[in-house]
């Protein structure tokens, strides 16, 4: 499993001084960025290929409350992935400095063209890269579908 470890610093609280929900979006998107970077996968890659990852949904699962003074760890791990790597599901959770499971979330997107700004398949070399993470017990291959299945589309003001 691959862990990225965080200090929790003044400005990651919220009001209720634990840990903001902002904070814990920005701490999942580093761990993703540093997985990828560590892995051959970084910002040369994506420019090269001209790719972008876009984050479809995010469901964070809150346990216990995180506080200013100990370290925390963000776990990475693979819970879906389609086919041509077109979609990808992550799922992160949270550990206080005790090991205990404070936070979770699981979170989907896929990956767009920069010129088209359409969505679009992994290069191969990528995927394969991606397809190398520690996957969870209920991984599963996606599909088109499976990015509907909150059955959530746009709806225009009227």
């Amino acid at each position: 499993m691959y862990l990225k470890e965080f200090e929790v610093r003044w400005n990651d609280l919220d009001v209720n001084r634990h840990l903001a929900n902002s904070s814990y979006i920005n701490f999942m998107s580093h761990t993703r960025l540093s997985y990828m970077m560590e892995n051959g996968f970084g910002q040369n890659s994506m420019v090269t290929n001209n790719i972008g990852p876009v984050v479809f949904y995010e469901h964070m699962f809150y346990f216990r409350e995180i506080f200013l003074g100990k370290p925390i760890r963000v776990s990475l791990q693979l819970k879906g992935i389609s086919k041509n790597g077109m979609y990808f599901e992550f799922q992160h959770n949270f550990y206080n400095h005790k090991g205990e499971n404070m936070a979770r979330c699981n979170m989907m997107g896929g990956w767009i063209d920069l010129q088209t700004r359409k969505l679009r398949d992994l290069p191969n070399k990528l995927f394969l890269t991606l397809n190398e993470l520690e996957k969870t017990g209920d991984f599963k291959n996606l599909t088109k579908d499976d990015t509907r299945k909150f059955k959530q589309f746009p709806q225009k003001l009227i």
